[in-house]
């Protein structure tokens, strides 16, 4: 396990703990590791975690990350070693591969507070699961007669059952099945121990199977399978369909001693399957909601099962039940985490194609933000140089969000950049890029894109949009309003003829340009009202200091109008500001 811990900030001397492949240090109350110092940025830096090695990479953050004195902008990812200082601000941390003490209170925020809880001081566990009630002896309809002797019982009752067998013989089997189950994580490894165990147990039992039901197909699959005797006979007969499924269907423990006699299975001709004595008892699996039965038959006369093997078999399945409720939950979260793996890989290829710096230009200021709602987004933005001098600033939305959408952005990363590169003018770029995505397949998606096209030695920004939001101009005597609406055009992706048209704007010394995606506008809050164009026009007009503030009012104004609301739409913001002479 690594750590963090604290050598100046809030809490000195706290040790965070380092959580998952993944870790966010920010301002943002979603960051793994919250740093609550207004001079740290929303999401600033973060640690990833590979081959038992950690990495930590700045987050494009308005201050910086230092890593021992030396800023790591620039560096991509640095490779943590033992006691390296990391520095965000005026907060330090000292990184450490294992914590030394165990009287460090380990924390994934700052200011959390430690201490003993209520609960200990009383010597007691509230989340403690309390030990499993004891039921009575197990022995509801027991009818007795000549010919047969058959039982069966409710085994739907408390989370593990305990049934009242002779001490010796529960333990045997306990230990058996203990055994057997040691360390069995695979459903497929662990259902053939079971029945080993159990043909041990039993001495009576010519054959055991285990079923298990298909949660797509809903139907009962034979997932072990056991004879004592390798004989033709015995291998040839079949299961009994109406056993199971009085078994599984009703959760009933059934015994039978005389098979083909017994008044419940005459509907199927037992007798034909050559079954003299039966135990079928159906799995009780809670957490993985799987469906199944373990049932034991014999084939010889005399080697009947009593009801004691039945007690003993259904204390048993309990014990296979928890077992494969563990494989099942531990396969589920083997599944999980390679589909966190997959998105995190996602997440890196995705925050590859953002920009890793901000463009210097001589009497301009760039700023920007960008946060998926989920870890991979289809908000995209990036600056391009032209050859020229000019500089291109793209940004756009891909219906939908997630993976897919994702994809398509990466897919716009470079098809823009190369109708930028090949085109004459931006209208002409952004006209053949539509064709391009018209016939390439989007299905029923579409793209929203803004661009503008920034000439510093003119002075002046060609934009062109395709159904995106309009950019918002904001002159140096603070006036805002909306531009480019005389060269909007309509989403790309739908109407290959489409001609996008281009308006020329002149920015005068102190004017500022904002493009932004509607995960902006769109925020709601908890009376799902939207946060809209105008507050965040009027947030931009007020917003003072340089265009990285100008971000940030903009920012904890949206976080302060949707309150604890989670994030629904990913969000995105770029400001370009021409500097005012002096």
């Amino acid at each position: 396990m690594a750590v963090l811990k604290v050598l100046r900030g809030s809490c000195p001397g706290q040790v965070l703990e380092i959580p998952g492949e993944r870790c966010t240090l920010g301002r943002l109350q979603t960051c793994q590791i919250v740093l609550d110092n207004p001079s740290v940025s929303r999401s600033h830096a973060q640690i990833l975690k590979s081959h038992d090695a950690y990495y930590l990479e700045d987050l494009r953050s308005r201050n910086g990350t230092e890593v021992n004195g030396q800023p790591i902008q620039g560096r991509g990812r640095v490779e943590l070693q033992q006691g390296d200082i990391i520095r965000i601000c005026e907060i330090e941390l000292q990184f450490l591969k294992k914590v030394r003490g165990s009287g460090d209170p380990v924390s994934t925020h700052p200011g959390a507070r430690s201490g003993p809880s209520e609960s200990s001081s009383r010597g007691t566990d509230p989340g403690a699961v309390p030990p499993p009630p004891r039921l009575p002896v197990l022995g509801e309809e027991d009818t007795r007669s000549p010919d047969n002797i058959s039982s069966s019982f409710d085994i739907r009752s408390q989370p593990l059952p305990q049934v009242e067998v002779r001490p010796e013989v529960k333990l045997r089997a306990f230990l058996e099945i203990a055994e057997s189950l040691r360390g069995a994580l695979e459903i497929e490894a662990m259902l053939p121990r079971v029945l080993e165990s159990l043909f041990r147990i039993f001495p009576q039992a010519d054959r055991g199977v285990v079923v298990l039901e298909d949660p797509e197909t809903h139907e009962y699959q034979i997932k072990a399978y056991q004879l004592r005797r390798d004989e033709p006979e015995i291998d040839s007969a079949r299961i009994s369909t109406s056993i199971l499924h009085e078994a599984i269907d009703n959760q009933r423990a059934i015994l039978s001693d005389n098979a083909p006699k017994d008044p419940r299975f005459l509907s199927e001709s037992v007798s034909n399957l050559r079954i003299r004595s039966v135990m079928c008892v159906p799995l009780p699996c809670r957490e993985s909601g799987l469906r199944g039965a373990i049932q034991l038959d014999s084939f010889r006369l005399g080697a009947m099962f009593a009801k004691d093997d039945l007690d003993l078999l259904a204390a048993v399945c309990t014990q296979a039940a928890l077992a494969l409720d563990n494989a099942q939950l531990h396969r589920t979260a083997l599944q999980r985490r390679s589909y966190e793996r997959e998105l995190e890989l996602a997440t890196q290829v995705q925050l590859g194609f953002l920009p890793s710096e901000r463009p210097s230009i001589p009497g301009y200021r760039f700023g920007d933000y960008y946060e998926p709602a989920q870890s991979v987004g289809g908000d995209f933005f990036d600056y391009l140089r032209l050859p020229d001098g000019r500089l291109a600033v793209t940004v756009g939305d891909v219906a939908g969000k997630g993976v897919s959408a994702a994809l398509l952005m990466a897919r716009m990363y470079s098809d823009i950049r190369y109708m930028l590169l090949s085109q004459p003018t931006p209208a002409q770029a952004i006209t053949q890029l539509n064709r391009n995505l018209s016939g390439g397949g989007l299905g029923h998606r579409f793209i929203t894109l803004g661009l503008a096209v920034l000439d510093p030695r003119r002075h002046t920004v060609s934009l062109v949009t395709a159904g995106h939001l309009p950019p918002l101009l904001r002159t140096a005597n603070q006036k805002v309003q909306a531009v480019g609406l005389e060269a909007s055009g309509i989403p790309l992706g739908i109407d290959p003829a489409v001609e996008y048209r281009e308006e020329r704007l002149s920015l005068e010394p102190g004017a500022a340009l904002l493009l932004y995606t509607d995960g902006i506008t769109e925020s709601m809050n908890k009376a799902r009202a939207c946060y809209g164009a105008e507050r965040l026009s009027s947030q931009f007009a007020t917003a003072t200091g340089d265009v990285e503030q100008v971000i940030e009012t903009i920012l904890d104004d949206v976080d302060r109008f949707s309150g604890q609301l989670p994030q629904s739409d990913d969000m995105c913001l770029i400001c370009l500001e021409r500097h005012s002479p002096g």
